[in-house]
């Protein structure tokens, strides 16, 4: 959600076409044969490019006035930084002694083409092996602190994507004042479940650690898509692993504790935030898809979003986390 005001406000996707993603890889020094797919990316254009020599790449185009320079290249050194660790991430290749490049106000970075499927996290072992590797992820985190990109916390996750959606009337009239009370509520409870957990640690995180970002092949796990790498508590990478009733969740949180405390020591009073951060990614997700709304991939792709019935289990939603973020938190000791 936040933003920075960096790129060039005219280098829209929409003039994003197959021959300029092509002439972008030139620029940059590869050469690719022609062959273009476009892989399912909302936030950016992400392209698999076959070449002329060697294995398909893919491109990411980063979204406009998203990031600042400063803050892409934090995220590539820190995947840098754990793949030379040789935890299995996929980093930015570097081309002519740069990971970040430019082209007809477009920027842009080539990684190398790592698939996958999605982990079977039900399996025996799956999520202790996940949560060795994030582990040493965090443990590598913790080195140093990110500068240029934000928090993820009350403010940036909850209040700005509040204000703004309020700001540009995406609520509709009939639900104004419900959805307005109901997450005034939902931001009391998470400022209430931050004071119950006390000062905790802020890592470099991964950020988005949903099953989706985490591919399986015979060799095991790897983790991808960083773009939302942001500093916050260890809890936020491994929450949304978890999934079921609280007795399903104990038992798989305790399995990830398992395998991410050989390399990184967790601190249990996190566990207070779990429902908070799940409640944030609620708020942040509707403002996200808010202030994307004006990009014509957003009502293609979501177009279910601000409908009537949309907001109404919106604030269903935020009610349960209300009472939730009041319960005894998960604790698997």
């Amino acid at each position: 959600m936040t933003t920075a005001n960096h790129g060039t406000p005219s280098a829209s996707f929409s003039n994003l076409s197959p021959d300029s993603v092509l002439d972008a890889l030139d620029a940059s020094g590869l050469h690719g044969d022609g062959r273009l797919l476009a892989l399912n990316s909302y936030e950016n254009r992400v392209y698999q490019v076959g070449m002329e020599q060697g294995p398909p790449v893919v491109v990411k185009f980063y979204r406009p006035q998203r990031w600042s320079d400063a803050a892409i290249l934090e995220e590539h050194a820190l995947v840098t930084q754990l793949h030379e660790q040789e935890i299995p991430v996929v980093p930015a290749m570097q081309i002519g002694g740069k990971t970040l490049h430019e082209y007809q106000g477009y920027r842009l970075s080539v990684f190398p083409r790592q698939g996958g499927r999605a982990p079977e996290l039900d399996a025996p072992g799956t999520l202790e092996w996940i949560g060795r590797l994030m582990g040493r992820i965090h443990a590598v985190g913790a080195t140093e602190h990110f500068v240029e990109r934000p928090a993820l916390d009350l403010q940036t996750f909850g209040e700005q994507p509040r204000a703004w959606l309020l700001e540009h009337d995406f609520i509709p009239p009939e639900l104004l004042e419900s959805w307005k009370t109901i997450s005034a509520q939902a931001l009391d409870g998470v400022r209430r479940c931050y004071d119950r957990a006390g000062d905790i640690r802020l890592l470099r995180l991964h950020g988005d650690c949903h099953p989706g970002n985490v591919l399986w092949t015979d060799d095991g796990p790897h983790f991808v898509d960083f773009d939302d790498s942001r500093s916050g508590p260890a809890i936020q990478d491994l929450w949304m692993l978890l999934s079921g009733e609280r007795s399903e969740m104990l038992s798989q949180f305790s399995d990830l504790l398992a395998g991410y405390e050989d390399f990184f020591e967790f601190q249990p009073r996190e566990l207070y935030l779990l429902e908070a951060l799940r409640t944030l990614r609620l708020l942040h997700y509707s403002g996200w898809l808010a202030m994307r709304w004006d990009d014509p991939a957003f009502p293609l792709a979501f177009p279910w979003f601000n409908t009537v019935r949309y907001w109404q289990d919106r604030i269903l939603e935020l009610r349960e986390q209300v009472a939730l973020m009041d319960e005894p938190p998960l604790w698997p000791f």
